[in-house]
Parts: C-alpha cells; sequence; structure tokens
C-alpha cells in the first residue's frame, strides 16, 4: 500500500537523486548516447518539484500526471517523452486514488512500462531503461505472489533493478543513439537503465520511512 504522502515522498527523493547523479547519468550517457541523460533528468524533476505544490492536494492521478506533462514539456531528447508517458500512464491506472493498493501499484508499474514499450518501441534486451525497469516489476509481482509487504517487494525490486543495469553492460545496443555504436557499446552502462533503477532505490526508502 502506499498514501499519498507516500508518493509525494516518493517524488521528493527520486528528484533529489536526479540532482545528486546528474553528472554520473551524464557521464554514462557521454560514453553511448546524447550526453545530456542526467542533465536532462535533474531538469525535468527540477521542474516537476517546483510544480508540486499546486497539485499535491489533489488526488494520487492527478500528481502523477502532472509529473508527467512536466518531464514531457520540459526535458529534451528521449527521456522526458518516455519518463513522461510511464507517469502519465501510471496516472491513468489509479485513477480517482487517495491511496494505493499493492495491486494499484503493480497496475501503475504494468501500464507505465506499456507507456514506455509504445512510445520508445522496445523491448527488454535492447540496452534500454526497459532493462532495469521490468526485471523490477517481475520482482516486486513474485515477491507479493510469495507473500511479502510491499517494502520487501521493493527492496528485491531494487536489487533487481540493479542486476539488469549490470546485464546492460553485457549486451549490444540496438536502440537509440547508443545503437549507432554497435559492438562498441559493449561494457557500457546504460544511463537509461541506471535513472530507472534509482526510481526503485527511491519507492524502497520511502517504503522503509513510512514502515509498511
Amino acid at each position: 500500500m502506499a498514501t499519498k504522502a507516500e508518493v509525494l515522498d516518493f517524488i521528493r527523493v527520486y528528484a533529489d537523486k536526479m540532482a545528486e547523479h546528474r553528472q554520473e547519468l551524464t557521464d554514462l550517457d557521454q560514453a553511448i548516447g546524447d550526453g545530456d541523460h542526467g542533465i536532462n533528468m535533474s531538469r525535468g524533476f527540477k521542474a516537476v518539484i517546483e510544480k508540486l505544490p499546486a497539485v499535491e492536494e489533489k488526488n494520487i492521478d492527478d500528481i502523477l500526471k502532472n509529473v508527467g506533462m512536466t518531464l514531457v514539456s520540459t526535458v529534451g531528447g528521449a527521456s522526458g517523452p518516455l519518463y513522461g508517458t510511464a507517469f502519465m500512464k501510471a496516472s491513468a491506472a489509479v485513477k480517482g486514488k487517495e491511496t494505493l493498493s499493492n495491486e494499484d501499484i503493480i497496475l501503475a508499474f504494468d501500464e507505465a512500462v506499456g507507456g514506455i514499450q509504445y512510445r520508445g518501441k522496445a523491448v527488454k534486451g535492447e540496452k534500454t531503461i526497459l532493462d532495469s525497469m521490468i526485471p523490477a516489476i517481475d520482482a516486486i509481482k513474485t515477491s507479493i505472489a510469495n507473500g511479502k509487504t510491499m517494502t520487501e517487494a521493493l527492496v528485491d525490486a531494487e536489487q533487481a533493478a540493479w542486476e539488469g543495469v549490470e546485464y546492460t553492460k553485457t549486451i549490444i545496443a540496438t536502440k537509440g543513439r547508443a545503437s549507432y555504436l554497435g559492438e562498441r557499446s559493449l561494457g557500457h552502462q546504460d544511463p537509461g537503465a541506471t535513472s530507472m533503477a534509482y526510481v526503485f532505490q527511491a519507492a524502497k526508502e520511502v517504503a522503509l520511512k513510512a514502515g509498511n
């Protein structure tokens, strides 16, 4: 379960992580991409935080929709549309909700993945954001099915996400700008998969803090 306060906390914690890891993500992207992933993500979430007070009294879906729309309108490159679509799809999945059940959270993640796949025309295994996101969500589903709490599931999800990040070093990029490098993309960590792993790290930290 997640309350609206926890959703707001998650957004703030993730925004802090994008600011903290701005250079790391940019360095990763300079090796195989446009070199601006960290810059774009930190700028986008800075704008999200600036707009958050105007929507924090609204339902969770309105908050998530505002995050998505802000990212689409402020973040250039691929990351703005991809992350923005993910938040807007998650928003539509939890319409009218003041709190989220475990089923709501899983549905929101599933819809977010679907949005990214639709927008990016990508699948798992192409050295993209999906290579950490899909394993993390699968871990949540498995953990919940095995009777774990959502907090425990998010611990498992973060581990799966980072394993997905490591996996991106072992495959050749076939999507996005990194695909231009072909075999030279081998050995490089995908910046999008990395920024997505921080999503699950942030969610885990908020859940642990809330004591769910």
